[in-house]
């Protein structure tokens, strides 16, 4: 198995909608153990928040590479925090 780090990409302003504005109630980042990169898009999108359902227009933005992103977790690189996601109202 391997572990993805999928993220949001940030949207460039000729795209709308953005499905993950508003910011509230959407996730914003998952780790997932998954056997791909389509297998680990899959799991985010069963996961998601609001991001899939207020914005028709995009019905899967983390299966959408044009809207988020999917990199493999690997053991090399230097130590420290993988994802923190905080956002403060």
């Amino acid at each position: 198995m391997k572990l993805f780090l999928l993220r949001p990409k940030p949207i460039q302003p000729d795209i709308v909608p953005n499905p993950w504005s508003p910011w509230f109630d959407k996730a914003f980042g998952h780790v997932i153990r998954a056997p791909s990169e389509e297998a680990a898009r899959e799991y985010a999108h069963n996961l998601d928040g609001d991001e899939n359902t207020e914005c028709s227009t995009i019905p899967a933005p983390w299966k959408d590479p044009e809207y988020s992103t999917c990199v493999e977790l690997t053991p090399a690189g230097e130590p420290g925090v993988i994802i923190t996601d905080f956002y403060s109202a």
